[in-house]
């Protein structure tokens, strides 16, 4: 059984820095492609960051020059600079795992809040 277990958000001012990281637990072969994704209220899931096995990184327009994708094996840190209330919404972290059987399956942290006051 994998799980990912997302930790690090909370209720951070506007102008400050936070950083969450995402562990896969479990048994699995190798993590490939890691993200996070976020959901504010009223709006759709929308890509924060992608980083590969390579350390290839990708990021959403929105976020560009202030979120930071970085890995160490199977665990996925992102960090936020200079954030404002419209970075307020549910992070969560995405992974490819590749099981012992070499199947892929994605899979979904349980989502940490991120809430930014002004």
């Amino acid at each position: 059984q994998v799980q990912l277990v997302e930790t690090g958000g909370g209720l951070v001012q506007a102008g400050g820095s936070l950083e969450l990281s995402c562990a896969v637990n479990g048994i699995f072969f190798r993590v490939n492609v890691m993200g996070w994704y976020r959901q504010a209220p009223g709006k759709q899931r929308e890509l924060v960051a992608t980083i590969t096995s390579g350390e290839i990184t990708n990021s959403g327009d929105s976020v560009k020059g202030r979120f930071f994708i970085s890995r160490d094996r199977s665990t996925a840190l992102l960090h936020i600079d200079s954030l404002t209330p419209e970075d307020t919404a549910v992070y969560y972290c995405t992974a490819d795992v590749e099981t012992p059987e070499l199947s892929h399956r994605d899979y979904w942290g349980q989502g940490t809040q991120v809430t930014v006051s002004s």
